[in-house]
């Protein structure tokens, strides 16, 4: 039972500390977001005016992406889901194993003549 409560503190511990990142992330992306704008208003670097539009953009992107991960793809790909496609892939290869030998043992018994 000890083991259990381990890894269920363990499980807790990571996924505040995937929310606590994320949310970082977010409150750095509008900082980010806010600095980047104003710098456009002073700064314009080379034919395009909006250069920040683009950074931003590409900065949105990668912050979608990390939250899918945090609350899409960790929250169902867990400890319980990784062990149950092991138990699963173990099942299947003992069954593949199971019909080989019994292949083997048909194709070796000694048949009466």
């Amino acid at each position: 039972m000890e083991k259990d409560q381990q890894e269920l503190y363990e499980y807790a511990r990571k996924r505040i500390k995937q929310k606590k990142g994320l949310y970082f992330h977010f409150v750095l992306f509008l900082l980010g977001s806010i600095f980047l704008a104003i710098a456009n208003y002073f700064l314009v670097f080379g034919y395009t005016s909006n250069w920040s539009v683009w950074v931003i953009t590409a900065w949105l992107f990668l912050f979608i992406m990390h939250f899918i991960k945090v609350f899409i793809t960790d929250r169902f790909m867990n400890k319980d889901w990784e062990r149950e496609q092991i138990s699963r892939l173990v099942a299947q290869q003992q069954r593949k194993i199971d019909q080989l030998q019994t292949k083997v043992d048909d194709e070796t018994s000694i048949k009466p003549v």
